[in-house]
C-alpha cells in the first residue's frame, strides 16, 4: 500500500495512462493544465508541484482557453492523448464549462478537474459556494453534468479508483468521448489515504476498430450496387480513424467523388480527381451539385449537421443513406441504413464486399471532374484579389500557400471558418483544423497551442477575427511563456462580419455587430499593438505581396508571431456555395417582408429524409 493524498493518487494514476491502436502505445496525457485557487492550490496544486511523475504542468491564462487547447490537442492526437485541465472552484470551475461543451460536441476527450467544496461542510458556506436550498450536495460543479459524457464527484477516497477507471473507459471510447469532470471537493483533495499499488500500474487502454455487422455489409453492397450517383460524406470520424487512405482506395476503385464536412475536410488531398471538397451552406458548388443529384449519400463518421446538409435541402428528396459510424446514434440518423464501426476497418470491408461492381458511370464521374475544375477556377479569382483593405479571400490564398504540406490552419468562428471551408486547399488530414461543431469564438490562439503542441513538427497558422481575438487574447502569453511557436494572422474587419451579414438578411439591420463609437466614428484600438504588448512580434501588412512577405518571416522565425491585416467589414469576395443555412426571419416587422418571403421559400425544400434504405 502507498500512502498519498487523492490529489497526489490523481497525479501518479493519470501519468500511467497509455492508448493503444494498431501496435503504437503513447502516452495518453500530454499533461496537466491548470489555474490555480482555494480550491485546488493545495490538492493539486501540491501534487503537481511534487509529483516526480512524467505529467507536465502548463500554466493557462483562462480556463476556458485550456479546455479548448486540451481539446485541440486531442483532435490533433486523433483522439489518442489529451490534457487533463484543473481549476479553482467557482467562476474557475464555470469558466471551463464552454470548453467541455465543445469538446463533447466535437467528440473529443478532454479530463476536467474542477475543484469543489467542502464535502464535510464544516465551514458552508464557503467562498464562491453556490447555495441551493433543495441540498447541501449542489454545486455549481453540477452544471457540467449535461456537457460531460462522463461526470463523477468524489466525497471519500476510497471512491475515486473506480472514478478514475470509468473516466479512462469514457475518454479511450471512440463511441463515447467527450468531457469528462470529476469534481474534487477541496478537504477530499488533500486527505491522506493508503492505495493499493496495483492502481498506480502502467495501464494500456487499447482502443478498438470494432467491425461493422457481417449482415450490414451485406445489405450495403446490395444497396451500393443498386445506386448510380452515389456520393460519400467524410466526417471528421475519417480522419480521427485514420482512414484516409482506406478512404482513398474505396473511392477510386469504384469512381465515387468524395465531398468533406468541416471535421472531415482533408480526408482527400486537394487534386485528387475524385475530391470536391466541402459540403453544405459553406461547400463548394461542386460537391453540392452532385449531392442534389445523388441517389445514394454514403456517411463516412459524420453525424450530419445542419451545415453539412444546408439545413436539410441539399439531398434530393428520395436521396438513400448509407452512415458508417463508430457511434450507432450518428449511424442512424436520415433514416439511413447502420453500419456501425470502425471508419477504416469498415471501408475495407465494403471495398470486399462490392467485388465485382463495375462501380460508377463514366459519364457521372467525368461530371464530377467539371464541376471541380469550375469551382477551382471561381477559388482562384478569389485568391488573386488585391485591394485596400485586403480582401479575406486573398488573405485566406496566402496563408494557404505559406502552410505548404506541411502546415495546419486553425480558426473556429465567424466569416472566416465558411470561406476557409470552401477555398481551403488541404494537403492531407491534419491540414486543415477548424472548430465548427461548437464555433466558439476565442478557440483560435488556445485551439493552436494545442495543436502545436500535439505536433510541434508542424507549423500552425492560426487565423482569428478581431471579435475572436478580443474574447480570448491572452493565450498568446501561455504560447510565449512555454516558448511554443505560433504564428497568429490577425484579420480586423472592426467587428463581427458574418453575423452582419446574417443580420442584414434577417432585417435585423447589423445591429450590435460594428466595433465603433455610437456616432458611427472608429475605436481608438490598435489590436496590433495590444499583440506586442503580450510579448509577441508584430508585423504589419498593408499589400497581398507584403501579407506573403510577412508569413515567409513568421515561418522562418522562432518565436510567436502576430501578422496583423485589415480587411473590408462588409465585402463577401468568397465564391458562393449555392446553399441555404436555416435561420428564422421575424414574421411580420419593418424590414423583414422580402427576407420572410425568400425564407418561407426556401423552407419548402426542406426534407425529412424518411426513405427507408433498402
Amino acid at each position: 500500500m502507498t500512502r498519498l493524498t487523492v490529489a497526489q493518487a490523481v497525479v501518479r494514476f493519470l501519468a500511467q495512462q497509455w492508448s493503444e491502436r494498431d501496435g503504437v502505445e503513447r502516452r495518453f496525457f500530454g499533461g496537466c493544465s491548470g489555474i490555480f485557487g482555494h480550491g485546488n492550490v493545495a490538492g493539486l496544486g501540491q501534487a503537481l508541484a511534487t509529483s516526480t511523475e512524467d505529467l507536465p504542468y502548463h500554466l493557462s491564462r483562462n480556463e476556458q482557453a485550456m479546455v479548448h487547447t486540451a481539446a485541440a490537442y486531442a483532435r490533433a492526437s486523433n483522439r489518442l492523448a489529451t490534457l487533463a485541465c484543473t481549476t479553482s472552484i467557482g467562476p474557475g470551475a464555470t469558466n471551463m464549462i464552454t470548453g467541455a461543451a465543445g469538446a463533447t460536441i466535437n467528440r473529443l476527450p478532454v479530463l476536467l478537474l474542477p475543484g469543489d467544496i467542502f464535502s464535510t461542510r464544516v465551514a458552508s458556506p464557503v467562498l464562491q459556494e453556490l447555495e441551493d436550498q433543495r441540498s447541501y450536495d449542489i454545486s455549481v460543479n453540477d452544471c457540467f453534468k449535461p456537457v460531460s459524457r462522463y461526470w463523477d464527484r468524489i466525497n471519500r477516497p476510497e471512491q475515486l479508483p473506480s472514478a478514475l477507471l470509468a473516466a479512462m473507459r469514457v475518454l479511450t471510447d471512440p463511441a463515447e468521448t467527450g468531457a469528462v469532470t470529476l469534481a474534487l471537493p477541496q478537504d477530499v483533495q488533500a486527505e491522506a489515504h493508503d492505495w493499493p499499488e496495483e492502481l498506480f500500474a502502467r495501464r494500456v487502454w487499447h482502443v478498438p476498430r470494432p467491425r461493422p455487422e457481417r449482415a450490414a455489409v451485406f445489405r450495403a453492397a446490395q444497396l451500393v450496387k443498386s445506386a448510380v450517383r452515389p456520393l460519400i460524406v467524410a466526417g471528421g470520424g475519417t480522419i480521427y480513424s485514420e482512414a484516409t487512405e482506406q478512404l482513398r482506395i474505396f473511392a477510386e476503385t469504384y469512381g465515387i467523388p468524395v465531398a468533406e464536412t468541416q471535421a472531415g475536410k482533408g480526408a482527400l488531398p486537394y487534386g485528387h480527381p475524385l475530391a470536391l471538397g466541402a459540403i453544405g451552406a459553406t461547400g463548394t458548388t461542386a460537391a453540392n451539385a452532385l449531392a442534389r443529384e445523388a441517389d445514394l449519400i454514403i456517411g463516412v463518421g459524420t453525424r450530419y449537421s445542419d451545415f453539412t446538409t444546408a439545413s436539410r435541402t441539399i439531398f434530393a428528396p428520395d436521396a438513400r443513406f448509407l452512415n458508417l459510424n463508430i457511434a450507432a446514434f450518428d449511424a442512424a440518423k436520415l433514416s439511413g441504413l447502420q453500419l456501425v464501426g470502425d471508419a477504416r476497418d469498415g471501408l475495407a470491408d465494403l471495398v470486399e464486399a462490392f467485388a465485382g461492381w463495375r462501380g460508377t458511370p463514366e459519364d457521372y464521374r467525368a461530371r464530377a471532374a467539371e464541376l471541380t475544375r469550375e469551382w477551382d477556377a471561381a477559388v482562384d479569382r478569389a485568391y488573386s484579389l488585391e485591394g485596400s483593405p485586403l480582401p479575406q479571400s486573398a488573405v485566406i490564398g496566402a496563408v494557404n500557400a505559406a502552410a505548404a504540406e506541411d502546415g495546419v490552419v486553425v480558426c473556429a468562428a465567424g466569416s472566416m471558418p465558411g470561406d476557409l471551408h470552401k477555398l481551403w486547399r488541404p494537403s492531407g488530414p491534419g491540414n486543415y483544423h477548424v472548430e465548427y461543431g461548437y464555433s466558439c469564438m476565442g478557440y483560435e490562439i488556445a485551439g493552436g497551442l494545442g495543436v502545436k503542441m500535439a505536433a510541434p513538427e508542424r507549423e500552425v497558422f492560426v487565423l482569428v477575427g478581431d471579435g475572436s481575438y478580443l474574447m480570448m487574447a491572452q493565450e498568446l502569453i501561455s504560447a510565449i511563456s512555454e516558448g511554443i511557436k505560433l504564428v497568429v494572422v490577425l484579420v480586423d474587419n472592426s467587428g463581427f462580419a458574418s453575423i452582419g451579414r446574417l443580420s442584414e438578411s434577417v432585417g435585423a439591420e447589423r445591429l450590435g455587430t460594428s466595433y465603433r463609437h455610437r456616432d458611427g466614428g472608429p475605436l481608438p484600438v490598435d489590436l496590433a499593438a495590444n499583440a506586442a504588448s503580450l510579448g509577441a512580434a508584430v508585423l504589419r501588412p498593408e499589400s497581398v505581396a507584403d501579407l506573403r512577405k510577412a508569413l515567409e518571416e513568421a515561418r522562418s522565425g522562432t518565436g510567436t508571431t502576430v501578422i496583423y491585416v485589415r480587411t473590408d467589414p462588409v465585402a463577401d469576395d468568397a465564391p458562393s456555395s449555392e446553399a441555404w443555412w436555416d435561420v428564422p426571419v421575424a414574421e411580420v416587422g419593418r424590414t423583414t417582408g422580402a427576407a420572410r418571403e425568400t425564407y418561407e421559400e426556401n423552407k419548402r425544400s426542406q426534407r425529412l429524409h424518411l426513405t427507408p434504405p433498402d
